[in-house]
């Protein structure tokens, strides 16, 4: 057994799909819960999403901290690849399952770029701060996105979404490099000491030279 994200070519990695609720501390109510709203959904839950959506690059190094983490991340796979978020895709960054019969027991958000190699209390720590984010500023939530995505002409794909999640490492830790609020959740010290050993692993994966490489350009150059 083995929690490494992508541990076979060809096959799902393994993911930590994470469920998000929050409740009102003054009547134990489910904050995410609007019967009348989209999906059932309240506007502080919109703005919950929105606020991850939008450090979404910023906090990816800290939920899937590996260079194997974005072997993962590709499409074809259920996971993530864009920024976005809807219902029944189950390509998107950001699902609202369908709620069980008590909605207020069962109204979530699950996000899906997260993976087991990640340090879950940094992981909730900026989750929940990115999520507040939204919260605090009312950040506007873009429309679902309830198709694959990966069904569509490449263009129009391009066209209808702007933004990607960080194809490696290397980009990720840009991401975390950018984003000052996800930098304050951690404390100087958490990003500091994070940033210098996963640049450190990023730059020693840089130089290695992989059999992938030499079985396929060996022969030929």
């Amino acid at each position: 057994a083995t929690f490494l994200p992508k541990p076979l070519y060809g096959v799902s990695g393994s993911g930590m799909h994470t469920h998000q609720q929050l409740v009102h501390l003054a009547t134990g109510k489910n904050a995410f819960v609007d019967a009348q709203g989209e999906y059932g959904l309240s506007d502080i839950g919109r703005y919950f999403i929105a606020g991850q959506l939008a450090h979404a690059r910023g906090m990816c190094a800290i939920l899937a901290p590996l260079v194997n983490s974005y072997k993962r991340l590709v499409p074809g796979f259920e996971a993530p690849v864009y920024i976005n978020w809807g219902r029944v895709n189950r390509e998107a960054l950001i699902r609202v399952p369908r709620p069980g019969a008590n909605r207020q027991n069962s109204e979530r958000v699950e996000l899906r770029c997260c993976d087991p190699s990640c340090n879950p209390y940094l992981a909730l720590a900026v989750m929940l701060r990115a999520g507040l984010d939204g919260i605090q500023r009312k950040l506007p939530l873009p429309p679902a996105m309830d198709e694959s995505l990966f069904l569509r002409d490449e263009n129009e794909r391009l066209h209808r979404l702007s933004r990607l999640l960080p194809a490696t490492l290397g980009e990720a830790l840009d991401g975390l490099r950018e984003d000052t609020l996800i930098r304050e959740t951690l404390g100087d010290s958490i990003y500091e000491g994070f940033l210098e050993a996963k640049s450190i692993e990023w730059i020693d994966y840089r130089r290695q030279v992989h059999a992938w490489e030499l079985e396929r350009y060996l022969s030929v150059f």
